[in-house]
């Protein structure tokens, strides 16, 4: 039986999140409220938005990303370098693969 690496500390952990759309960024904001992380999306208007409190998607208000105190929003990949968790919230491929999940259907 292979041995397992132990988990590592709750305070060791520092999460990134990849992608903030509908799913990534709420996410994102409610860790930013209690602990550092890093929101990170290749979209550099989306972030320049974010950081100026405005949410296109309309997922959180501006309130809410003011209490993510914690949150550090990023469009640079190099960013990522200071996290060791990784949550990745990447939209699905529709148009590209044909793929539908039952959310898309709505």
């Amino acid at each position: 039986m292979a041995s397992e690496a132990p988990l590592p500390k709750l305070e060791e952990i520092r999460i990134a999140v990849i992608g903030l759309g509908y799913v990534g960024l709420p996410l994102a904001v409610e860790f930013g409220k209690r602990r550092p992380v890093v929101g990170f999306d290749i979209n550099e208007k989306r972030i320049a938005a974010l950081r100026a409190g405005h949410d296109v998607t309309l997922e959180v208000s501006e309130s809410e990303l003011a209490e993510a105190r914690h949150l550090t929003l990023a469009s640079d990949p190099e960013a990522l370098r200071e996290a060791n968790f990784y949550i990745v919230t990447a939209r699905t491929g529709v148009e590209r693969t044909g793929f539908r999940s039952d959310a898309d259907n709505g």
